[in-house]
């Protein structure tokens, strides 16, 4: 039996993966910051599919409350096969009209939890010789804008170096880059979401990371339309890629 464990689990993207990895028969560790909207969705799943779901009620912000996370993640006796780092917010403002707690805390999610979860998981995964880490990450990884912009450079820095360096011992490691996705992350910003072709769906995104992931690739970038925008990114310069600094903020 898989066990998957899954950050920011309540809602978008990764009550998403929740919904897929318990159709496919994986138990579940289920963490977020909502003890009440946590169990409501566990039970969910446990009535629909029939598996083991397991709450943690954790705030990334906090040290104490990450070390839970961890713990979990590094017990030997009850392994976890999977861990999806999805958690993660971003700041509708620009970044000096942000506080810096404000931009702090965003990357004690963005950054901080992913390296500290990632290091608990890979200790037990390497150790047993399997194991596997999704860390959503973004297609704004690829271009200039802002903070939310560099933390995800950097989940994509360090998960493309992890997966070189962990293959060997049977660990796969993958950046998940989704472009617009309709989920609630964007009205949290109290940004206005968009319907139209650039807008993909979460249940498209998930399927299409796990098929990905399957594949033991270092990248998944879904949809036609933000595979040709990675390229790009390579081809045009900064300068002119901060002109999409607006795009979704409004």
């Amino acid at each position: 039996m898989t066990t998957s464990l899954i950050t920011g689990a309540t809602a978008g993207i990764g009550h998403e993966y929740a919904v897929q990895l318990a159709a496919r028969g994986d138990d579940l560790v289920l963490v977020a910051r909502d003890s009440a909207r946590l169990e409501e969705v566990a039970e969910e799943l446990r009535r629909a599919h029939r598996v083991d779901v397991e709450v943690l009620v954790a705030d990334l912000t906090d040290r104490s409350q990450l070390a839970r996370v961890e713990a979990r993640l590094a017990d030997r006796d009850r392994p976890v096969d999977l861990l999806v780092n999805n958690a993660g917010f971003g700041l509708r403002k620009r970044f000096l009209d942000n506080t810096a707690d404000e931009e702090t805390a965003m990357l004690e999610v963005l950054v901080t939890a992913v390296l500290r979860l990632s290091h608990a998981a890979l200790g037990a995964m390497a150790e047993r010789g399997h194991g596997g880490i999704i860390n959503v990450s973004s297609v704004a990884a690829f271009l200039p804008r802002g903070t939310y912009s560099a933390a995800k450079a950097w989940v994509n820095s360090f998960s493309e170096w992890a997966h070189l360096e962990y293959a060997s011992r049977g660990v796969t490691v993958m950046a998940l880059c989704p472009g617009f996705t309709k989920t609630e992350f964007h009205e949290r910003m109290q940004v206005r979401r968009g319907d139209g072709f650039m807008w993909l769906d979460a249940d498209f995104l998930v399927r299409t990371s796990l098929e990905d992931f399957a594949k033991r690739r270092a990248y998944s970038v879904p949809g036609a339309q933000y595979k040709a925008i990675r390229l790009l990114t390579r081809a045009i310069p900064n300068r002119a890629l901060r002109l999409t600094q607006s795009v979704g903020r409004r």
